[in-house]
């Protein structure tokens, strides 16, 4: 039995160079394994969905969800700990992964398939990676395959003609609100990445390998393009901060959180219950409209369940005063 971890995945799966990025940074002994017809045999005998990351313990028993992933291997492996000692800024550090996952991958994927500079692009580097060595006429062959498979994709992140304008301002937006955060600081909650830096930065990472997002972050985000490049090879470059110092360009973020993702994910759990076939949620005066979708709901009660397991008072003041606390409070 081999002690390192095999890793399944892919260079243009946020999800798998995240989970790359923090075995790297923990220091667990691991092999990165790009997915390839070549290893496909391998692969689906650790898969239970076809999808990566997918994880091969020491002890042969595949993972996937690169959340549970993390969590997993943090559990056996606590040092050095991805999360603030501070119960507060644990939290807070969760729910920036959780936003990440769920509202940068709607932001990284609407980009990516949606222009056809983009599209083009994407189609025929997911081509090129899944089968390394083959000619031409294959390559094009795959990249038409994968062009179809996932422009028709868009619904699940509620990429339409009605939506494009929106997300673009979202993700302007963000990286307005992110650029002051990280013009003095190495990551998010301080000299070390946390739980959260994991979960935002690959999903803006991937967005940069992009053409119209690349030069989106290089023109108007350069220090969180530096951000996504350092969480490549995270390392410790000093401890995490306090809320008082982390609070004068923490604080917006976490009031873009609750202004646009806390609404959106809470009204996607609200119509999955209801049966809706899709739902209309306002997001500072402006009807954002999609499908509802099962996994943002089934995040959404873990976060909601890790916030309730927290009593502190001050992560309770600092959530009412970034509009996130009524989101997180429903049942």
């Amino acid at each position: 039995m081999s002690a390192v971890y095999r890793i399944f995945g892919s260079e243009m799966s946020p999800y798998s160079v995240k989970v790359r990025s923090y075995f790297r940074y923990k220091g667990v002994p691991h092999r990165w394994i790009p997915r390839t017809p070549a290893v496909e045999e391998e692969y689906k005998r650790f898969a239970k969905l076809p999808i990566v990351p997918t994880v091969a313990t020491p002890a042969d028993e595949g993972l996937q969800d690169s959340t549970p992933i993390m969590e997993r291997v943090e559990a056996e492996h606590p040092e050095p700990s991805v999360h603030p000692a501070d119960p507060a800024l644990r939290f807070l550090s969760e729910l920036f992964e959780e936003f990440g996952d769920e509202w940068g991958n709607k932001l990284m994927f609407h980009h990516r398939w949606w222009d056809e500079v983009d599209i083009a692009a994407s189609a025929q580097t997911l081509a090129r990676l899944s089968a390394p060595k083959a000619g031409e006429a294959e390559i094009a062959q795959r990249t038409a395959m994968i062009r179809e498979r996932m422009t028709g994709r868009g619904h699940f992140v509620g990429s339409s003609a009605a939506t494009a304008d929106l997300i673009r301002a979202y993700l302007n937006e963000l990286l307005d609100l992110l650029e002051p955060h990280f013009e003095s600081r190495k990551c998010l909650f301080g000299g070390r990445p946390s739980f959260g830096d994991f979960g935002l930065s690959a999903q803006l990472y991937e967005a940069s390998v992009d053409p119209t997002c690349g030069s989106i972050l290089k023109s108007r985000g350069p220090n969180t393009l530096a951000w996504c490049h350092r969480m490549l090879e995270p390392r410790d470059d000093g401890p995490f901060e306090s809320w008082e110092s982390l609070a004068p360009t923490l604080k917006p973020v976490l009031a873009y959180i609750g202004r646009y993702f806390l609404p959106w994910t809470a009204a996607n759990a609200k119509a999955l219950a209801e049966g809706a076939a899709e739902f209309s949620v306002d997001l500072a005066g402006k009807a954002y409209v999609q499908p509802p979708q099962k996994y943002h709901a089934k995040s959404l009660a873990v976060i909601r369940a890790k916030r309730a397991a927290v009593g502190d008072p001050g992560l309770a003041a600092i959530l009412a005063e970034t509009g996130c606390e009524p989101f997180l409070a429903g049942a």
